[in-house]
């Protein structure tokens, strides 16, 4: 049965390149039943894909007032994909998606998705290409999502597979990589059991399979864990799509 909802989309609020009411309208078209919008929360130390700590009145009245607006056609609700290095979130959010995009080496931030050249420069200045310990330090920030964010969904839990498609830097099959996800997975449950399966890349058209793959999915279900679908659309052509088509954006 398809999924009715789609809770992780993004705007011009933040790095989308639909206006909120433009992704409402789409979210009807696509005979969505519930509709949440989670542009990205403020990072001090990048700005090139946040959501303006200025405009987070704005963001929280423009979506009151869609909800309003649009109420008899289909549920909306207002959240936010906090980054786990977020100083401030809007208030009277409705949930929350917490994410790693970058992890943190002394008082530096590296981005983990940024660009295929970019993860291995990463890689290669702070790990002395050992991937398996770059992995090890991203799960490691996972694992503190919530205490940092306070996450009522783990957003593209295995983000730092992104350019491993075919286990290019990494096998996502060795004892090493396993004891790192799962470890932070189990941290996780007990706070927060719900994780998205994120089809962003495989709508890109630039991997084959979505972020929590197989294993981890059948893991996390084990251990009383649920999952969710969602498109992590930035534009409104792709919203519930769950598996198709492509666009560009940060995750």
């Amino acid at each position: 049965m398809r999924q009715r909802f789609d809770l992780h989309c993004h705007t011009t609020f933040s790095d989308g390149r639909n206006s909120a009411e433009e992704m409402v309208l789409a979210a009807v078209s696509a005979g969505l039943e519930q509709f949440g919008i989670s542009d990205h929360s403020y990072t001090p130390f990048d700005l090139s894909y946040c959501m303006d700590i200025g405009r987070y009145r704005e963001y929280s009245s423009t979506l009151c007032e869609l909800k309003l607006k649009y109420g008899d056609r289909i549920r909306l609700l207002f959240g936010i994909e906090c980054d786990s290095y977020s100083e401030e979130v809007p208030e009277n959010l409705d949930y929350v998606i917490g994410s790693v995009h970058y992890i943190r080496l002394g008082k530096d931030y590296y981005p983990i998705d940024i660009s295929r050249d970019g993860f291995m420069k990463v890689a290669e200045q702070c790990f002395q290409n050992d991937y398996y310990a770059f992995c090890e330090a991203y799960y490691e920030t996972v694992s503190g999502i919530y205490e940092r964010t306070g996450a009522d969904i783990v957003g593209h839990f295995d983000l730092i597979a992104k350019y491993n498609e075919g286990n290019v830097f990494f096998d996502e099959g060795s004892e090493r990589y396993r004891k790192a996800w799962q470890s932070a997975m189990l941290r996780l449950l007990p706070d927060v059991s719900c994780f998205e399966i994120n089809y962003s890349m495989v709508n890109r058209g630039t991997r084959s399979v979505p972020y929590l793959n197989a294993e981890m999915q059948k893991f996390l279900l084990a251990h009383g864990g649920r999952v969710i679908c969602s498109s992590d659309s930035h534009s409104a052509e792709f919203i519930g799509r769950f598996g198709n088509g492509g666009e560009d954006g940060k995750e």
